[in-house]
């Protein structure tokens, strides 16, 4: 198991590229299934979990070439959907949460698909209810079978349907417009989530032949077509990693130009870290963060405690919580964290804790950190990344603390950032990779 050493305390100063939206990598190489036809796909990270979901397509019957740096062609035209029943598709399923994503694109062109129970982060439950209500609207049949974790859906004659989705979640929306772009009649979903990414795998399907009309809004209608045919993608930088970077520029007191960010795509997160005190300056479609020696929390209006919560889009994106967390124990003031959608996602807060941070956990949903304006650094200490916006958000306390840091469990990181210690260590820092 690999671990980064890290040297902490080394302000940085340089370019940063946020790489290609793993969410949207995720949705968008699903619905490559979708056609026979060649698709082309630029910006891909190739992050863990992604180049898992490329592997399992291949051995799925998908036909794959990287065309350049970050680039692929996919091909669907010699799918064998019988691998779905073989015990390597389980065990490679299983081990990647991403893979529930072609379950939809499987349903409308073949007509049936078969997952066993996915993994990914262990952040508290995360249903897949929305996805498998959605599916039987349009006709499909489920089946679970608990003894074994193992879904099936069959469905030859999809058709059309209204339906209102108990949740606006973007990989169950994203799986039912998948499955509806090839049904018969007309389909509408209510309650739909429209993220960016969404909204992406929408006009990438849209290009492709099929007829969905109001993206970027809750109500989204899909005019079901026969076919769709081949086109190329291009994937938005990840808002994540965005966050991320202007987060550690703020702790390590770094000067940081973020390049091309696609800023209209970003929402309310600019605005989010100005609310904890941190400057940062639009440039054309870069961020520049000057260096900060300290930053300072807003309060309401009425002067009570800030709250930041994660909400569905346009609000905050529950992924960067753990980065706002770890911001706000420099700052100077209190807010009041509070991570609606996942119960196990603060409980990584117990390692700040060790390296002296002020936080009391007051459940598995809110913490209150009291920030120590600086005045105390975090000093280094050991430790183990329970998943991906942990994993960040610790390198990130880890490269503004006084001494060395050890995190183990690395590979979480990588799971969802590419190469991240290469690229900070490039601007100046000092993190080493260990065996």
């Amino acid at each position: 198991m690999a671990s980064f050493e890290i040297q902490g305390g080394y302000p940085l100063k340089g370019d940063l590229t946020a790489q290609g939206a793993k969410n949207e990598a995720l949705q968008i190489i699903s619905a490559t299934l979708l056609t026979s036809e060649k698709v082309k796909i630029s910006n891909i990270p190739e992050i863990l979990d992604v180049m898992r979901l490329i592997e399992l397509l291949q051995h799925l019957g998908v036909s794959i070439n990287k065309t350049g740096e970050c680039e692929y062609e996919f091909q669907a035209d010699q799918v064998v959907p019988e691998y779905l029943l073989t015990d390597d598709f389980r065990n490679r399923a299983s081990g990647l949460r991403g893979s529930v994503m072609i379950i939809g694109p499987l349903l409308a062109r073949f007509g049936k698909a078969y997952m066993p129970k996915p993994g990914g982060d262990k952040i508290g439950r995360r249903r897949l209810d929305t996805h498998f209500f959605g599916f039987i609207k349009l006709g499909a049949e489920f089946d679970y079978n608990v003894k074994s974790d193992f879904y099936k859906v069959t469905g030859d004659n999809l058709k059309g349907a209204y339906m209102l989705l108990d949740e606006a979640s973007v990989t169950g929306t994203a799986n039912i417009v998948m499955a509806a772009v090839l049904a018969r009649g007309v389909t509408t979903i209510y309650n739909a989530a429209c993220e960016p990414y969404l909204q992406q795998l929408c006009k990438m399907l849209n290009r492709m032949g099929a007829r969905i009309s109001g993206v970027g809004s809750n109500l989204l209608t899909i005019d079901g077509v026969d076919r769709l045919e081949g086109t190329e993608h291009t994937i938005l930088p990840d808002m994540i990693e965005i966050g991320s970077f202007i987060g550690m520029a703020a702790m390590t007191e770094s000067e940081i130009t973020i390049k091309n960010v696609s800023y209209d795509n970003l929402g309310i997160i600019p605005d989010a870290f100005r609310r904890l005190g941190i400057k940062l300056e639009r440039r054309n479609d870069d961020i520049y963060i000057p260096p900060q020696s300290s930053y300072e929390i807003e309060t309401y209006i009425d002067g009570s405690i800030m709250n930041i919560a994660d909400a569905i889009w346009p609000g905050l994106t529950p992924d960067l919580l753990s980065v706002f967390l770890v911001v706000a124990t420099q700052a100077k003031g209190s807010v009041l964290i509070h991570q609606k959608m996942f119960e196990s996602r603060l409980f990584f807060v117990d390692k700040l804790m060790d390296m002296g941070a002020q936080i009391i956990l007051c459940d598995p949903h809110r913490a209150t950190v009291i920030g120590l304006n600086k005045q105390f650094r975090l000093r280094g200490t050991n430790m183990v990344s329970p998943d991906i916006r942990a994993g960040v958000a610790l390198l990130i306390a880890a490269m503004s603390a006084e001494g060395t840091s050890v995190i183990n469990n690395i590979e979480q990181i990588d799971r969802g950032y590419q190469k991240i210690d290469e690229r900070f260590n490039a601007i100046g820092a000092r993190i080493k990779r260990l065996p």
